[in-house]
């Protein structure tokens, strides 16, 4: 894989004697064309200030589209806000090749993630003006996502898989079912030879707490995930940031040779060495969005030498455009006579970089054309195993179906986890802590009136501390929101699918706590009804925490940070148990509130363990005296209290003894209104209850994960 020269990656194999023989092949040719790019975002300034505008949704900016604005108004004598817009791309224009190695330079500010992102496709269509083409064709919508990847700057990977699982699992999501599993090992590990990472192949990545590999290794490895399908157009945002110079030279030489199997590879860096600048094919750099230089790294020398400013021997040119840059950037008119001064020596220059001349465009074959030969020739375009001969092919949005994604998913998530036995060590543990105090407060209850409020109270704690536990959902999407955020951009996987394994993933060690739970509690409660009575309690305390585990996935989606997270969780599960008939009962609760009543998840399960505890019509709660207890007739002697049941029987014309049943588990349940739904139903509630979240979890991921600025 380690290819030189053009050559175009194969995942074939065929025999190296015969390969070697044959003539190289150049690769399929593309241009990628980006003319008049311009986009803007709306500011809000006061006194003349200015900062970003928030989006009243979200801690993201406002972006809008890059019209003719009229000029700020000047800012009133009370400092009042006033709008204007920020241009962060004026008029970019360009081309890249495939086979070269574009770099987008510039400093902090400049304009070059915003350009990379619009090339990529990650701005709205409605936002962004100017063109973007491949080939001479609208490169947009599901067919850029599927020729395409873009490498974030930061390193979003699993902690605890090796670098050869993280690269497997990355070719079992992008390269196709009809491939053999034998192939696709192929693929990765030829892939793993191509990075340079055959020696830490079995390492695990680390994170923070654990030691794993280097932080250039990381890098690889990012990229790694992204071209493991071999697209044609790759983006990469900084893949040199935060790297030691030789680490930085390795990435750069890995995606020369990605260009070099016939890649667009387009990166944006900040300030590249002596040594990356030599293997880099063509440079354009920006000053706070408008283009100043666009050509080879060569032409820096005698570009800036007819500019006025020559760079001095010895000196890295890279650095000293930068440098100068700069400096213009702090006078009025900023960098604008290097921008201007650039339009007339692309004008007068026979070779330049923004247009793509005529031979070149005659050469060119039509995209879909080029798609077709592309894939014949190895390339893994979205995995489409397209047709030879030049035919045209239909790339399809999904390397493979549903069921094939969410059982990747499943596996990655389980191997990932299950390195880390000590999270659900925490959990167990915790469940068994809390169940442990229950059980010894509560120990052994009796059927006495004392009995049957120490029971509701018991369960009422039981039911709201399920939801409780399963705050610890809260971080896993959280965590691992930028790394869905990254495999979603370009179709990787489907969000259903990511939805659907999230569930099943969770549910296995929710069996493993309501057993515990239950085991702990139920006997040394001293609970009644046996094994039946038993299997329901399991069953109630799954579905709680099914349905807690749902409703904390659900908020995840919803509220990105961990703390707010917490308050949030923590605020609505305490309303929950206010209202769920434990503090006031049903008939009690005020009409204007009666709606969230029927809303409490803790309502549902605290009625079905209720009915299931004093469903049995023979139980009895309170006999004879004990009806007085907590009352004023409750601290006389028994004798007194014979009396007055006397007194009561006469009344009555009935025989009142002090064994006489006066209140059975039937009249519990009437006292405590609970009677509305019956337990098998409460179950069901609670049961769907936690699919309902996950799919609204879906759908706020559907509509809050769009991948692009606005």
């Amino acid at each position: 894989m380690a290819a030189t020269g053009h050559a175009v990656v194969d995942i074939d194999f065929p025999d190296e004697a015969a390969d070697a023989a044959k003539p190289p092949v150049a690769p399929v040719p593309y241009v990628l064309h980006f003319a008049d790019l311009s986009y803007s975002v709306r500011t809000r300034s006061k006194g003349g200030g200015g900062g970003l505008l928030p989006s009243s949704s979200s801690g993201h900016r406002r972006l809008v589209a890059s019209a003719a604005t009229p000029p700020p108004p000047a800012p009133t004598s009370s400092g009042s806000s006033s709008r204007r817009t920020k241009t962060l791309l004026d008029g970019v224009s360009g081309a890249a090749r495939a086979g070269e190695l574009l770099a987008v330079m510039g400093a902090s500010g400049s304009g070059k993630s915003t350009l990379l992102d619009a090339l990529a496709g990650r701005i709205a269509r409605d936002s962004l003006r100017g063109a973007v083409t491949l080939n001479g064709e609208p490169l947009q919508g599901r067919r850029l996502r599927a020729i395409s990847a873009h490498v974030m700057q930061d390193d979003l990977l699993y902690a605890m898989l090796t670098v050869r699982e993280t690269l497997r699992f990355a070719a079992e999501f992008r390269l196709p079912r009809a491939l053999s599993a034998e192939r696709k090992r192929a693929r990765v590990d030829a892939l793993v030879d191509q990075l340079g990472l055959s020696r830490a192949a079995d390492t695990i990545i680390g994170d923070e707490g654990h030691r794993g590999v280097s932080g250039g290794e990381r890098r690889r490895v990012s990229i790694g995930t992204d071209i493991i399908h071999d697209p044609i157009l790759l983006f990469l945002d900084e893949p040199t940031s935060g790297l030691d110079s030789a680490s930085a030279f390795m990435v750069v030489q890995v995606l020369r040779r990605v260009a070099q199997s016939g890649s667009v590879v387009v990166m944006t860096i900040h300030q590249p060495s002596t040594r990356i600048l030599g293997i880099l094919d063509s440079l354009l750099l920006l000053s706070r969005g408008r283009t100043v230089y666009a050509g080879t790294p060569a032409g820096l020398k005698p570009f800036f030498a007819e500019f006025g400013a020559p760079v001095p021997d010895n000196e890295n040119p890279a650095e000293f455009a930068l440098d100068t840059i700069r400096e213009y950037e702090h006078q009025p008119d900023g960098a604008a006579p290097i921008a201007d001064f650039n339009v007339k020596w692309q004008h007068s220059s026979s070779a330049s970089f923004a247009a793509v001349d005529n031979n070149n465009n005659n050469k060119l074959m039509p995209l879909e054309l080029a798609i077709a030969e592309s894939v014949s020739r190895g390339k893994l375009v979205a995995g489409s195993g397209g047709t030879g001969g030049g035919s045209a092919v239909t790339v399809p949005t999904f390397a493979n179906p549903p069921w094939t994604e969410v059982w990747v998913l499943i596996k990655r998530s389980f191997t990932n986890t299950g390195r880390m036995p000590e999270l659900f060590v925490m959990r167990l543990g915790t469940i068994m802590v809390t169940g442990f105090i229950l059980a010894t407060i509560f120990w052994r209850l009796d059927d006495t009136p004392k009995g049957v409020q120490e029971r509701l109270g018991f369960f009422a704690m039981a039911m709201s501390t399920m939801f409780y536990v399963c705050a610890d959902a809260l971080p896993v999407f959280v965590q691992e929101r930028h790394i869905y955020l990254r495999e979603t951009a370009h179709n990787a996987y489907r969000r259903i699918s990511y939805v659907l394994a999230n569930a099943v993933v969770a549910f296995p060690p929710l069996v493993l706590l309501s057993l515990a739970f239950a085991v702990t509690t139920f006997w040394a409660v001293g609970l009644a009804g046996g094994a039946s009575s038993f299997l329901f309690f399991v069953l109630i305390v799954l579905a709680s925490l099914w349905a807690g585990s749902g409703f904390v996935t659900f908020l995840s989606a919803v509220v990105p940070h961990v703390m707010l997270g917490y308050t949030v969780v923590v605020a609505i599960l305490a309303y929950f148990l206010l209202f769920s008939g434990f503090f006031i009962t049903r008939d009690r609760i005020p009409d204007y509130w009666i709606w969230f009543h029927y809303l409490s998840l803790v309502k549902y399960p605290y009625q079905a363990v209720l009915q299931n505890e004093f469903g049995a019509a023979s139980r009895c709660f309170s006999r004879g005296v004990e009806m007085f207890d907590g009352t004023p007739i409750g601290r006389m002697p028994e004798a007194m209290k014979m009396k007055v049941l006397e007194a009561i029987s006469a009344t009555l014309g009935t025989n009142v003894t002090a064994d006489t049943c006066v209140v059975t588990g039937a009249d519990v349940l009437a006292q405590q209104a609970v009677m509305d739904i019956s337990k098998w139903k409460c179950l069901l509630v609670t049961v769907a209850w936690g699919f309902f979240f996950r799919v609204l979890f879906y759908v706020v991921l559907l509509v809050g994960s769009k991948n692009k600025r606005k």
